[in-house]
Formats: C-alpha cells, sequence, structure tokens
C-alpha cells in the first residue's frame, strides 16, 4: 500500500489469536437441576467478557464442541468473541467425551482454523458424568499432539452425582487434579468460568500472551457468591 507521497506503508498485520475451546457435556442428565441453563449463561457471560476485550497484541477466539445425542458437534465455530452470535445448548442423549477429544485434536491442528502464528490454546472440559464411548485412546491422541500438549487444560465436573471415578477422567484431561473443579453447587459452575474468564484476559493482556499464568483450581473460591 502506498500513500500519498508515494511511499510504501508496513503492512499492519492483524492481532494474534488466542484460542480457547469448551468441551460441553449435553448429555440428558445436563437437564437436572439447571445445569443446561447455567451452562448456556456461563458460557454466554464469558463470551461477552472476552469480546470487550480491546488489545492489539491478541484477540481470544471461542469455539464450543458439544457432545450428547449428536455425537460431538462444533456448537460454536472458532471465530473472534466479538464476531459470536452465541446460540443456546440442548441436553438430550449420551456422554460421547471420546468423540469430543477427537474433534478437538483436528480442530487443534487445523491451520485453516488456528494459524500458525496464534498464541497457546485453552482447553476447557465440562461434564456431569462418565463418558459412554471410548475416550482413553481419543484423549491420549489430543494430549500427546503437537498443540495439544502445549495446551492449557481445564477441567469442571458439575453436580453432586459426580464420585471419583468420574473426576478421575477429567484429572487424566488436565494431567493435575489441582485444575479440576469439583462443582457439586450448580453456582459453582459460573464461578469456574468465571475463573477462566479471568485466566484468559490476563494472559492476553500480559506482556507475554504465549505464556499462560499458573492456574489452580482452588482460585475458584476467589469467585463464590
Amino acid at each position: 500500500m502506498e500513500n500519498s507521497s508515494g511511499m510504501s506503508r508496513p503492512a499492519v498485520r492483524p492481532p494474534r489469536p488466542l484460542p480457547v475451546i469448551v468441551m460441553a457435556d449435553v448429555s440428558g442428565s445436563m437437564h437436572a437441576q439447571g445445569k443446561i441453563k447455567v451452562l448456556n449463561e456461563s458460557v454466554r457471560s464469558m463470551i461477552r467478557s472476552f469480546a470487550a476485550e480491546d488489545n492489539v497484541r491478541g484477540e481470544i477466539w471461542v469455539a464450543v464442541v458439544t457432545f450428547g445425542s449428536g455425537g460431538a458437534l462444533l456448537h460454536q465455530p472458532l471465530i473472534p468473541a466479538v464476531q459470536t452470535t452465541w446460540t443456546d445448548m440442548r441436553a438430550d442423549g449420551g456422554t460421547p467425551m471420546g468423540q469430543a477429544f477427537d474433534l478437538v485434536e483436528r480442530l487443534l491442528h487445523d491451520e485453516s482454523a488456528i494459524p500458525e502464528r496464534a498464541y497457546t490454546s485453552t482447553l476447557v472440559l465440562v461434564s456431569d458424568g462418565k463418558p459412554t464411548d471410548e475416550w482413553q485412546e481419543p484423549l491420549e491422541r489430543l494430549v500427546s499432539s503437537r498443540r495439544g500438549a502445549k495446551s492449557v487444560r481445564l477441567a469442571v465436573g458439575v453436580g453432586q452425582e459426580m464420585d471419583d471415578e468420574d473426576f478421575a477422567v477429567l484429572t487424566a484431561f488436565t494431567g493435575d487434579a489441582a485444575k479440576v473443579v469439583r462443582a457439586h453447587e450448580i453456582d459453582r459452575l459460573s464461578s469456574f468460568f468465571a475463573w477462566v474468564t479471568m485466566s484468559v484476559t490476563t494472559q492476553l493482556r500480559s506482556g507475554q500472551p504465549d505464556t499462560p499464568p499458573e492456574m489452580n483450581a482452588d482460585d475458584v473460591l476467589g469467585f463464590m457468591n
């Protein structure tokens, strides 16, 4: 591009994407205790907060992968939060978490969706029970992949029905029990997403957005009502 004096202007590069991918359990049990309603409200609020961030260094992008009666689906394509129009999720069916791991692994490594210049991704898993499909191998593929291994992985178990075996699956996903939140009370799900929002925006505003801050589930207590 040239200015009026005929001199070339340097190209302005767009902000680097900072991807946040939510894996949302939308099985039939998420109807109980209003869990799906709180989940929709929490994700909508998180996206709205991300869209309000104005930073020349980076831009938060959001995708939501659901897993329920239709298998694993890309409910919200990965686009800048500011461009997102949220559509509520509906709960029905089983818990095909393994399919969600496979879909996210493909999304992470699709350079038409996430360019090479993107910052480290944050992966967020929300579930209220055990997977109903084979999940160990898909999870291993995800966490051992180039981008999956570098990602920040957080998880929340929702509802009083979850037992230690259920939480063991979430710990396998994060690789660290300290990054798994036990949301026995449904309102704690909102606190979890407030924590995720704070952590990602802190990462974006830092001088080194490619170095995510340390995140510990105990920090969620600071967001409790």
